[in-house]
């Protein structure tokens, strides 16, 4: 039999949703300066007070003020709605969630599309990853909630956009470094610049940014190492269009420490007892190349074109016992070993037209994408001279060929009703295409081959008033699509062989209520939103490695957001997010999914507050402090990661002469040595849902620049 799973993309819509407001001392500028756009490829800015959406910005600099420039999460910890995890395993990536959506991810990312560089770092089946992202030569990261994520396809329960820096004139070198606690240490070499001021044809800029990272890690058995490169190259071809060429590799090598149950976690959080044994570990090489072209057509018409390609190679290995492998002829094994080939092509059309009756503004496109996957699974030992050698790779399990891809046609418009009244509303219809070719055909392990197709329309829409020039109010609703992704099909919950067709694509509709208002040199923000899922998609049982998936009926997300970003006092300045987050069961499903049991792996408050003294040079300092209310670790609610609130500390000074920065600080996290959870591993059969975060931990960071403006 074969098995051929075809995902219809849905026909998605992409809307031009700006980045929430950065300060900036001169408010006269603000519109111009602190004004993004969430996209797969760069659109025109508008106002942030004029985006119907909950969207947030944190630029590169203050992502990279004061901080390590290891992991994403240091400096995202200020955007409502967002639930950014360290796992502290370097094999597994950050635990990411947007509003729930993504929590019940093992590994990797779920339910939420990234971007890099208009590159998805989400395949069509919805899964992501983190790791390829290089902070330092980050310009700017864009979080998008709400209705409007659905416009980006399936699996967009949010959208993270993520730009690099931009070449420009003088040319700049910088060199960074970073030592702190567990034997960690980072370094980073960066060179930017221009020829020219990219307004004349032939004018060139570049970017090119490079890092190595090493970590003993906090717990047993959970050293890392990573190099990480990210290249980015402009060329004006002629007075209309420009031409960006983007590279990007990285090459981890990291040890699996696993979960811990809860007498273990209390006993020694930094155990690592079964990866020892086993030796868990996992390698990935990662390597793509992007070229984004953009031309003006006419004052109203603007192309965009992103093609991409890459190649991902992981081995894992897992503490799998040898006699549960031996136990069953289709046991996959304890090695995973796996290659992916992806590419795409985004093509994209905007018209403008500001002298019409309704002046309005329309997007439409074509977003393909495709990944090939040979995916091959091993046992994890091998038995010589009377005994079992664990660890090593041994005979072959598993041997197949997955094909995913998506056809995704979309449409934007924004009407501006009246002068004070706007409309956006958008569909996608995606179509996504999944086949598998098993060729590991043995004695009880059949033909697994097959086949299957999910379609879907996305449609979502919103009005904005502007109360006044520093005040607006909208309302919003949308319907998005997830569908399953390869790893969450491939196993069945009853063990036999065979893909998991019994899993549906969920189904969700989500109502939200926001306003923003200018205060000052910053920014507050409110959101209320109601989701309501069909079929979610959830965790059945996670055990010796391997994850199983069902759909657990209805379920219900509602929630407050509220953030504040203000600047005063000529150098001062203050953060506050608050996330309430209300994640329940509707139905019963199950003796473990009942109706009102909280979803696992999500927090019912988040609070975050920062203050710091932050001149433009000179002796800084700064601190803040984040709540995080208790997580359930399963769907029974019968086990909790409990709630914590930690507290960090930085100081240092910048220096500038001449053409020479000099950035020296040091930083304290955990400062009253917490002894907490940071993340869970949901509904983990064996009980071991804990990964413990590290005590009071010390880092000392320096960075050096210098400008060539003399040449």
């Amino acid at each position: 039999m074969k098995f051929s799973l075809q995902l219809t993309p849905l026909m998605t819509t992409v809307l031009l949703v700006p980045a929430s407001f950065a300060q900036d001392t001169a408010s006269d500028n603000a519109d111009q300066q602190q004004t993004m756009v969430v996209s797969a490829a760069p659109q025109s800015a508008i106002s942030p007070l004029d985006t119907p959406a909950a969207v947030s910005v944190n630029y590169g600099e203050d992502m990279r003020h004061a901080a390590a420039r290891i992991n994403l999460s240091e400096g995202l910890k200020d955007i409502p709605g967002l639930q950014v995890l360290n796992r502290q395993n370097f094999a597994q990536d950050l635990q990411m969630s947007i509003r729930g959506f993504g929590s019940r991810s093992t590994f990797g990312v779920r339910g939420i599309r990234l971007y890099v560089d208009g590159i998805p770092a989400t395949m069509p089946d919805g899964q992501g990853q983190l790791s390829n992202i290089d902070i330092g030569s980050i310009a700017r990261t864009e979080v998008l909630r709400g209705p409007f994520s659905a416009l980006y396809g399936n699996a967009s329960g949010g959208v993270v956009n993520i730009e690099t820096e931009t070449g420009s004139q003088p040319t700049t070198l910088e060199s960074s470094s970073y030592y702190g606690s567990f034997g960690t240490w980072r370094t980073g070499l960066k060179a930017s610049g221009a020829v020219g001021d990219g307004s004349q044809p032939g004018d060139v800029n570049y970017t090119v940014s490079s890092s190595r990272f090493s970590t003993h890690g906090y717990r047993d058995d959970s050293g890392a190492h990573k190099n990480l490169l990210n290249a980015k190259l402009g060329v004006r071809v002629d007075d209309a269009s420009t031409l960006t060429l983007l590279l990007n590799s990285v090459d981890i090598k990291a040890d699996d420490p696993g979960g811990l149950t809860a007498a273990e976690w209390h006993d020694n959080p930094r155990q690592a007892p079964r990866a020892d044994e086993y030796h868990t570990r996992k390698t990935v090489k990662q390597t793509q190349a992007g070229l984004r072209y953009l031309r003006a057509l006419s004052a109203n018409d603007d192309l965009s074109v992103m093609t991409y390609a890459g190649i991902r190679e992981t081995e894992q290995y897992q503490s799998i016992p040898a006699k549960v492998q031996q136990a069953s002829q289709t046991h996959a094994g304890g090695v995973i070993d796996l290659t992916r080939h992806y590419q795409g092509i985004d093509t994209r059309w905007t018209h403008r037209q500001q002298d019409a009756w309704v002046p309005f503004t329309f997007t439409t496109g074509l977003d393909y994408e495709t990944m090939t996957e040979q995916r091959k699974g091993y046992e994890n030992f091998t038995y010589s001279d009377g005994s079992y050698h664990l660890g090593d790779k041994g005979a072959l399990r598993r041997n197949e060929r997955n094909l995913m891809w998506n056809i995704d046609p979309y449409l934007q418009t924004r009407w501006q009703l009246m002068s004070d009244l706007s409309l956006d509303a958008g569909v996608r219809y995606s179509s996504v295409w999944f086949d598998s070719n098993d060729h590991y055909i043995t004695g009880a392990n059949g033909d697994d081959s097959g086949d299957a197709s999910y379609h879907k329309w996305l449609p979502a829409a919103a009005l904005q008033y502007t109360m006044t020039r520093d005040w607006n109010l909208y309302l919003s609703a949308g319907r998005g699509f997830e569908t399953p992704t390869i790893n969450e099909l491939s196993y069945r919950s009853d063990g036999k062989s065979g893909l998991n067709f019994g899993l549906q694509p969920s189904t969700n509709t989500t109502v939200e209520l926001g306003s923003k208002w200018r205060t000052g040199t910053g920014l507050a923000s409110i959101a209320v939103f109601q989701t309501r899922t069909k079929d979610e998609i959830v965790v059945d049982a996670s055990s010796n490695g391997r994850t199983t998936y069902q759909n657990a009926g209805k379920t219900r997300r509602r929630g407050l957001e509220l953030a504040w970003d203000q600047q005063f006092a000529t150098a001062w300045r203050f953060k506050a997010a608050w996330t309430l987050l209300d994640a329940t069961y509707r139905e019963d499903v199950s003796s473990a999914i009942r109706k009102g049991n909280k979803i696992p792996g999500i927090a019912r408050n988040t609070l975050f507050g920062s203050l710091g003294w932050v001149p433009e040079e000179g002796w800084y300092a700064g601190a803040e402090v984040q709540y995080m209310s208790k997580m359930q670790a399963n769907d029974a609610n019968t086990a909790q990661a409990p709630s914590y609130t930690v507290t960090a500390l930085n100081t240092g000074y910048k220096f500038t002469h001449n053409d020479w920065v000099v950035d020296l600080f040091a930083r304290v996290d955990n400062l009253f040595d917490k002894d907490y959870v940071g993340s869970v591993i949901v509904n983990e059969s064996n009980g071991r849902y804990y990964e413990p975060a590290p005590g009071r931990n010390y880092g000392v960071g320096l960075s050096v620049s210098y400008a060539f403006n003399s040449l």
